[in-house]
């Protein structure tokens, strides 16, 4: 296991590069797909007989003074056994940036609520704390792209994975002429450290009535958790176009009951397209 560490420590690194990438996949093998290899690579090599650096996390030129000036070793302990990250880890209910999370919440809350459609909204004001709005202001991307994400949920009604990846719906007449209606402000007010990630939304009507919702925290967060049946419609409406709609409910079936698997290995058939 300590070969292990020393290994995998070897192989850290970080470039911000990725934000260039408009499709984002990059960013999916920094962020999880590379340190699952490294993770893996440096367990394989541990196995097979290498030996290496006996505490990485400790010495001279250990790896927690290599990503720190002032690190707190006794932090990676702290809690052991009670406090679990994996049940603070957030789930995004809709495949679109961050950001963008709570202000389409409260949008959707705000389009089922009050029926919602291109012919009775007259304008849109979404506000968001000041470093969320700089990173989905109308972005390239539209998947980042809040004024879009926003109109296309006014169009449609939803935002699908398909759609909000889609660069032909972001040239849709229809959503351009609904984006028109749409504005985004970095609220100062926003920049709140308890919840990083809030947004505002403020719906004028055509009538001259104004409705609005806040979501403090985006549906998903550990504040906010979903429930295991919305947990299982994001997962259906992602796996479905690619398993088919039987194989994905053999899928969710056998996940929300991993604890009765033997091994998983019992997974890999029916995640094969």
């Amino acid at each position: 296991m300590r070969f292990a560490l020393s290994y995998a420590a070897q192989q850290v690194s970080g470039l911000w590069s990725w934000v260039r990438d408009p499709e984002h996949v990059e960013k999916a093998f920094d962020f999880s797909g590379m340190g699952a290899r490294n993770g893996v690579t440096a367990a394989i090599m541990a196995q097979m007989g290498f030996t290496g650096v006996w505490d990485v996390l400790d010495g001279e030129h250990n790896a927690l003074i290599a990503l720190s000036t002032e690190p707190k070793p006794e932090e990676m302990i702290a809690g052991l056994g009670s406090r679990f990250f994996v049940t603070e880890t957030a789930i995004k209910p809709y495949s679109v940036g961050y950001p963008i999370q709570a202000p389409l919440d409260a949008f959707l809350t705000l389009r089922r609520e009050h029926k919602l459609s291109v012919d009775n909204v007259e304008r849109i004001v979404v506000k968001l704390p000041e470093d969320g709005a700089r990173i989905v202001n109308d972005r390239s991307m539209p998947d980042v792209n809040c004024q879009h994400i926003i109109a296309l949920a006014l169009v449609a009604g939803a935002v699908s994975f398909e759609d909000s990846h889609s660069y032909e719906r972001m040239a849709d007449p229809k959503v351009l002429a609904a984006k028109e209606r749409v504005q985004l402000i970095a609220d100062p007010g926003l920049m709140d450290p308890a919840a990083p990630r809030s947004g505002r939304v403020e719906v004028t009507l055509r009538n001259g009535q104004t409705i609005s919702h806040f979501t403090r925290h985006p549906p998903g967060t550990k504040e906010n958790p979903l429930n295991t049946e919305r947990v299982n419609e994001k997962a259906r409406s992602l796996m479905t176009p690619v398993l088919g709609a039987e194989r994905t409910e053999v899928v969710i079936r056998q996940v929300n009951a991993l604890e009765k698997l033997n091994e998983v290995r019992e997974l890999r058939p029916l995640l094969a397209s």
